[in-house]
């Protein structure tokens, strides 16, 4: 049985038809359709004092449909609050939407969610769930534990993906003198410990000077591009967008408003967002 049909809200599409038919015709890494998700609203102590029983909620996505073919390198673009976390967090398993279609490599996240994670990594661009006192070797061994990998390869495993993230020379440093350069090398090559199938980059560059950006995305590029992985990146930024991506999906208050090249939509980009938010004001979102 197939997925829902999408939503009924139009989405801008660069390719049209032919698209349409190229990427049905591939195999669908990720398939997302008419994805929902809210969260509750917090409110002042006096309001919930005088409506105890009224509860807001802001939605983070709204019908959202996407789908990416196997080694496909599609970007979220998106303002900070546009919903892109929201959607990474429920592909990667973390988070539960309210409503809609959702399959990576055809496994269903509510219900498959330690094999989704063992075939898929994800990079955070505030990445904060690495030990501080371990070195980034103690790191990196305690998660290839995780995932089953021990003994001599782990330590294989380790030297590996050092030299393919350059962080050799500094393994056997303790993380909390790391750069943050350094760190996003280090995040980056925690999630390809299990030699995933698709990597989530979530703002991977965030807080990163120009080069050291740049030298991440390349490093990116390079390892999508050799092991021909499937990669879905988050970012506001319209240069690493253009820079990194083949096709992009313009994500505002929750709504895809456009997907297709990355040449055909970066032109359009800021256009279609700031039309939206003029339509639905420039309240709070979620990201």
């Amino acid at each position: 049985m197939g997925p829902p049909g999408r939503g009924e809200m139009p989405v801008f599409s660069i390719e049209g038809a032919m698209a349409t038919e190229t990427h049905s015709s591939a195999p669908a890494a990720i398939e997302v359709s008419d994805l929902c998700k809210s969260f509750p609203v917090a409110r002042p102590l006096k309001e919930v004092a005088r409506r105890p029983f009224a509860f807001a909620r802001r939605e983070a996505l709204r019908s959202v449909s996407l789908s990416l073919a196997a080694g496909e390198r599609v970007g979220l673009l998106g303002p900070n609050g546009a919903g892109k976390s929201t959607l990474l967090r429920i592909l990667a398993a973390t988070l539960s939407p309210d409503r809609g279609f959702v399959r990576v490599l055809g496994l269903d996240p509510a219900v498959e969610e330690r094999r989704i994670r063992s075939r898929l990594g994800f990079v955070l661009g505030d990445e904060r769930s690495f030990f501080y006192r371990l070195t980034a070797r103690e790191n990196l061994r305690f998660f290839a534990a995780l995932y089953g990998i021990g003994g001599r390869r782990a330590r294989e495993r380790i030297e590996e993906i050092a030299a393919q993230v350059e962080i050799r020379n500094e393994l056997d440093r303790p993380f909390r003198e790391l750069s943050t350069g350094m760190r996003q090398r280090l995040a980056i090559g925690r999630a390809i410990l299990a030699d995933p199938e698709i990597i989530l980059a979530d703002e991977p560059t965030r807080g990163l000077d120009p080069v050291s950006a740049r030298n991440i995305r390349q490093l990116l590029l390079r390892l999508c591009q050799k092991r021909q992985k499937t990669i879905l990146l988050s970012t506001h930024n319209l240069d690493e967008a253009q820079e990194f991506c083949n096709r992009i999906a313009v994500l505002s208050r929750g709504r895809i408003l456009a997907d297709g090249p990355a040449g055909d939509i970066i032109p359009r980009a800021m256009q279609l967002i700031e039309e939206k938010q003029e339509t639905r004001g420039t309240g709070p979102g979620v990201s």
